[in-house]
């Protein structure tokens, strides 16, 4: 990290001279970028180079890249622009795919997402489906095609000539076949057929759809599409498009900077730390010109302080950045600024009010009998820790910046260690017990359509209120139309308000502001395609416990019609208020039925 604490006095004034230069201040939280970016972008120019490439017309430079380029990018977390095809037009586009040459999960590449002429988020917004770069021998199982539109994106109509197994361990050496220069085609212009074609010259995927997509825009005289791509776990240097995207066209010539917003920058930092180490995990999100971004990380950016660091209290944090997108000296530095503490570091920490929960619930059933090492959240709502620092002062400390040891999910009394900044700890008591379970009924009694044609998020039970502490039972019936491991029953965790939770699939997935804390798994996953068959007709018991620690478990227990019984958890699902917790049903092309009396195999109809 080039370092600048105690600058001269000249050059401070300079600094804050350039304040007055294009830049800003806070900025939203991302991850860093591997630092080495000109090596990687002449790698990424060397996989370009094939000597069996289609001859494309009216292609038009667009560089930009999409992704982290070390590798860290999660799915649905990077995207392209949106390139939009009107009827009877040809998109065709070229990119290179760079892979982590450590990593060959065999999902970690790309998908193409086929969408309506609507942004994503929006009220309008619906996706045809999406189409990953991979394929397998089990594309229902393996989810490397997916859609949500009536016609679904059929997997009957895709080929590959590389097939992976992503058995194991997922991994698959092929999976690096994957990597280098892509050609993306995706055809509109063809009489009653929708075409799409992914190659990079050493395996090539098509999916050809004998008719045409249905309009979904809600003008029905728009009967424009969009595309766009998503990374996972790499990242796409595209390179050219002869459709121009929405936001125009980005060169390939250097960019000078415009703009930076800040990331990571510490709120307090301990006396004597030096401003190197409390500045080591900050980074920038750079703007050059045409609207171009990067992430730079600390070691790219120059720091200074005002005032002296050893001195507690308020600071101003100056970085400046003066290089080009391709690492250039530029001709105009770009400056941000923001603040943060000095504070004394902590010698001690007393609890001196008590958390307003300290009474935990948990449930056991068949379905995590088996976890003896299950553990719980602590919650520190209502907790007021005070910190005795190194010079006397004493004061109270966020709980944000305290950790926590967790509960074991046993019953009895249990103590939890926190720990604040710099090691000092404090120690607190729970009491752990058994949650009281009552048996309840989701009305109305059946949810969903009884030819299993249910639309996703169309047919709800009534919300059931679980008061802190307690655990509710709900048996029924589950019919399915076998056609994917989705379409079965979904549990909605909620509040009166309808703001969710958590939304908890049968299979083993889920979404939501507590989804992310918490653990799941299910043992239908050693044999999904028995499972899905055995869901249509299943008798299920679902368990909903609120464990009054700001958390819920579910758990099921599902009999199928193959005679096995299959399990499934899902345990602290965080952001819950105890005092305002409810949950309800819904169903995917599937249908449920309040109750476990014996009820015939419904018969199912294939989309």
């Amino acid at each position: 990290m080039r370092h600048l604490n105690k600058i001269a006095t000249v050059f401070t004034v300079a600094a804050l001279g350039l304040l007055s230069l294009t830049g800003c201040e806070g900025g939203d939280l991302y991850d860093m970028d591997a630092p080495d970016w000109i090596s990687q972008k002449i790698d990424s120019i060397n996989n370009s180079k094939s000597s069996n490439e289609e001859v494309l017309v009216g292609m038009q430079e667009d560089v930009y890249t999409i992704g982290k380029t070390d590798f860290t990018s999660g799915f649905w977390s990077a995207f392209s622009k949106y390139y939009v095809i009107g009827d009877n037009q040809k998109w065709n586009a070229q990119f290179n795919l760079n892979l982590n040459p450590s990593d060959n999960t065999y999902y970690k590449n790309f998908a193409l997402i086929i969408t309506n002429d609507c942004d994503r988020g929006s009220a309008d917004y619906k996706e045809y489906g999406a189409i990953r770069f991979d394929a397998t021998g089990d594309s229902a199982k393996y989810n490397s095609q997916w859609g949500s539109a009536v016609n679904k994106l059929p997997f009957k109509y895709t080929e590959c000539n590389l097939l992976l197994n992503p058995d194991g361990e997922n991994a698959d050496a092929n999976v690096q076949k994957l990597g280098g220069k892509v050609t993306l085609t995706v055809d509109r212009s063809r009489t009653d057929t929708f075409y799409v074609k992914m190659t990079n010259g050493t395996v090539t995927k098509t999916y050809i759809q004998p008719f045409k997509l249905q309009n979904l825009n809600t003008d029905a005289s728009n009967t424009n599409i969009r595309c766009f791509l998503v990374p996972e776990g790499s990242y796409i240097d595209f390179l050219s498009t002869n459709i121009v995207p929405i936001g125009g066209l980005t060169s390939a010539q250097d960019k000078q900077p415009v703009s930076m917003v800040l990331q990571n920058v510490p709120d307090e930092v301990e006396r004597g730390t030096s401003l190197e180490d409390a500045m080591q995990n900050v980074s920038a999100v750079v703007t050059f010109e045409e609207g171009v971004t990067k992430t730079v990380p600390a070691s790219e950016l120059m720091f200074s302080a005002i005032n002296d660091m050893d001195v507690p209290g308020e600071k101003t944090l100056i970085v400046i950045y003066n290089k080009t997108f391709k690492g250039e000296n530029c001709s105009k530095p770009i400056v941000a600024n923001a603040t943060f503490r000095v504070v004394e570091p902590i010698s001690s920490i007393k609890v001196t009010k008590l958390p307003t929960r300290t009474n935990y619930y948990f449930y056991k059933s068949d379905a995590t009998a088996a976890l003896g090492d299950r553990t719980m959240a602590f919650d520190p709502t209502g907790m007021e820790v005070t910190a005795t620092y190194a010079d006397g002062s004493t004061g109270v400390v966020d709980n944000s910046k305290l950790t926590f040891t967790t509960v074991a999910a046993s019953a009895g009394k249990h103590s939890v260690t926190i720990t604040a900044k710099g090691g000092a700890t404090a120690k607190i008591a729970v009491t752990v017990a058994e949650s009281k379970c009552e048996a309840a009924a989701f009305t109305p009694s059946v949810v969903g359509l009884e030819d299993n044609t249910t639309g996703w998020w169309t047919a709800f039970s009534d919300d059931v209120k679980i008061p802190a502490g307690e655990t509710r039972s709900f048996s029924f019936t589950n019919y399915s139309d076998v056609a994917n491991n989705w379409d079965n029953f979904v549990v909605i965790l909620r509040n009166a308000s309808l703001a969710e939770y958590a939304v908890l699939r049968a299979d083993n997935y889920g979404w939501g502001n507590g989804y992310d804390a918490c653990t799941h798994d299910a043992t239908a996953a050693a044999d999904w395609d028995g499972w899905r068959n055995a869901m249509n007709g299943a008798k299920v018991t679902v368990y909903v416990t609120n464990c009054n620690n700001a958390t819920a478990d579910v758990q099921a227990i599902m009999k199928g019609t193959d005679g096995k019984t299959y399990t499934l958890y899902y345990l602290g699902i965080n952001t819950v208020d105890p005092n305002d917790f409810q949950t309800a049903f819904t169903a995917d092309h599937s249908h449920l039925v309040a109750g476990t009396a014996s009820a015939k195999r419904h018969v199912y109809r294939r989309r």
